[in-house]
């Protein structure tokens, strides 16, 4: 049986703050004081994350002034806000769970 994973990405910032995720090199923008979160899920039998150099770990982060990147160590990823709608949906991969279609591109 497979897992989901969430990582909550804020803003604090004056500016926009670009968020990239990784593999899939999508990018989108949290506006200032806006929160995403990325969502991922694994469809491994054993619950495992693939694709981390750190362990057995859902996501992995780089933080710079302007940009934040997250690794999702899943098959797949979408964006949602806090109450969990979706914000955009990323389908690459394989057992991805059906989301509802979203606007491309700002959290």
């Amino acid at each position: 049986m497979g897992r989901t994973a969430r990582l909550v990405v804020s803003n604090d910032g004056e500016e926009p703050l670009e968020l990239a995720v990784e593999p899939w090199a999508d990018t989108h923008r949290i506006p200032s004081k806006g929160t995403c979160i990325v969502v991922t899920h694994s469809s491994a039998g054993d619950g495992t994350w693939s694709g981390t150099s750190y362990g057995d770990e859902p996501f992995e982060v780089e933080h710079r002034p302007d940009s934040v990147t997250v690794w999702a160590n899943g098959d797949c990823f979408h964006l949602s806000d806090r109450k969990g709608n979706p914000i955009y949906e990323n389908t690459l991969g394989r057992g991805c769970p059906a989301e509802s279609p979203a606007a491309e591109g700002s959290c």
